[in-house]
């Protein structure tokens, strides 16, 4: 059965098409027995891919394969983001998937040279393109040596995303990677810039963290970047190509660095190319790799702040020795309305890592740790967190939301965390569901939810706070004031 979205109906591959949940029942074990995926806990390859081509200055993302891929993503993303989203499809069509999809592909580049004279194209395959085994890079030779002299020939990066391979998260890093393959030139000297490879953030994160390098004076080269061209101020006129991104002239200095910052213990090591874009320039250039989960409460956001004071060799700077100190004072304040309390987890697996590892620190217990990710390695990084309640966390993956429902009707949380798919589920319980990750469909903000540093756990220590209050006065018959 297909890794792909149950609910894409668009897609022209009968490899990724969906089915129909036949159910599930839980049995003498606690395991949750299901013949197959119901509304996954999770999304497309390609859709990760195209959000880090995005996060590029000038490119435009080609999906090759089917329009309702394209469409898809294009309605997904701009749910979340809530801006405006352009990306290319090379339009499958019953020929192409018989004879390759060649022809689909130039006929593509040359219309978006000609209609956005991009300079760079982020080329993402599909599962139908994947199967039946075009050769994306080597179409993009051809199309060079067919087209010598062209003006405006934009540079090419490649990413293979099909989703039958992973999620969302590994299009995502795949991306991530090829971009650092296909753009980085052989250093000629070294830099003193900072590589940073934030992961599948919110482009609010993307902002904080980019402002704590500029506080320790540090340079960087953030991939991707998509803190302005996902979120941009309004426009008088319509920009074909959003102001933003990261240049790729400074994508090819990426090997000249001395450091790498990455977000993320998992990463795409389940995929079949698990070698991350830091690991890729650690191996082949030499450049140091400081490797951290999603800095998400204080645990992991000290190893950042470390690993900055080692870089830079510099302290801390004062404002966020504060921020640290009020976060601790913050969970003093808070610690008699979450103690105690039971949640379930959901989304990315490096985020829900992160956030297992947060709700310890705050006392929530975490009963369920769900992700539609297969790598296979979250229940032994959950289990190496050491905590007290690490080793009695039931740790799902590959799990759909059919499947999260029946398992927490079965242990009855007191709250949910994640993405706004778990929101049905939460609102049968009768539940509260603090809406976080990827993706948030249900509200406005989405892009601009901060989760990481002290600042972004000071905000999402506050929301699960409130939160749990929010629940407690709503369901009191005598509905007080003070809580």
């Amino acid at each position: 059965m297909s890794n792909c979205i149950s609910n894409c109906n668009s897609c022209s591959s009968t490899s990724c098409a969906p089915v129909e949940s036949k159910g599930g029942v839980v049995n003498s074990k606690g395991q949750l027995e299901n013949s197959s995926t119901t509304n996954a806990c999770k999304v497309c390859a390609p859709l990760g891919a195209s959000l880090v081509f995005k996060g590029i200055r000038g490119c435009i993302p080609l999906v090759h394969g089917s329009q309702g891929c394209a469409t898809y993503i294009r309605r997904y993303v701009i749910s979340h983001f809530r801006e405006p989203l352009d990306i290319a499809s090379s339009n499958f069509t019953e020929a192409a998937t018989v004879f390759g999809g060649q022809s689909n592909f130039e006929l593509s580049i040359k219309n978006i040279i000609n209609q956005y004279k991009p300079e760079v194209i982020g080329i993402a395959t599909t599962c139908l393109s994947e199967t039946i085994g075009d050769d994306v890079s080597m179409f993009v030779k051809n199309f060079r040596k067919k087209n010598l002299g062209m003006e405006n020939m934009p540079k090419f990066v490649t990413a293979s995303t099909a989703s039958y391979q992973g999620s969302h998260m590994e299009g995502f890093h795949t991306a991530v990677k090829g971009i650092v393959c296909d753009l980085a030139e052989k250093p000629l000297e070294t830099t003193d810039k900072v590589n940073i490879f934030p992961g599948f953030v919110s482009a609010e994160d993307l902002r904080q963290v980019k402002q704590i390098f500029e506080d320790f004076e540090l340079e960087y080269i953030m991939v991707p970047d998509y803190s302005e061209t996902m979120d941009s101020p309004t426009w008088n006129e319509y920009h074909k190509l959003p102001p933003g991104g990261v240049p790729a002239e400074e994508i090819g200095l990426v090997s000249s660095s001395t450091h790498s910052v990455e977000f993320g213990y998992i990463i795409n090591k389940g995929h079949l190319d698990p070698i991350s874009a830091a690991e890729h320039l650690e191996d082949r250039y030499g450049v140091t790799r400081h490797n951290m989960g999603l800095p998400i409460g204080i645990k992991e956001t000290d190893k950042f702040f470390e690993a900055l004071e080692t870089i830079s060799g510099k302290d801390t700077p004062d404002k966020y020795k504060q921020q640290r100190g009020r976060l601790v004072d913050s969970y003093i304040d808070g610690h008699k309305y979450l103690f105690g309390k039971k949640a379930v987890v959901y989304g990315e697996e490096d985020f829900v890592l992160s956030m297992v590892s947060f709700l310890e620190e705050i006392g929530i217990e975490t009963i369920v740790a769900g992700t539609g990710g297969e790598s296979g390695m979250l229940t032994s990084h959950i289990r190496d967190l050491g905590t007290a309640n690490s080793k009695d966390i039931l740790v799902k993956q590959g799990v759909d939301f059919e499947q999260l429902d029946q398992i927490a009707h079965e242990l009855k949380p007191d709250l949910f965390i994640g993405n706004s798919k778990g929101y049905y589920i939460a609102r049968k319980l009768s539940v509260p569901i603090v809406r976080c990750g990827f993706p948030i469909h249900d509200r406005i903000g989405a892009q601009r939810v901060m989760h990481l540093g002290y600042e972004g756990t000071q905000q999402l220590y506050d929301k699960i706070c409130n939160a749990m209050m929010e629940y407690k006065q709503d369901n009191s018959p005598v509905g007080y004031k003070y809580v």
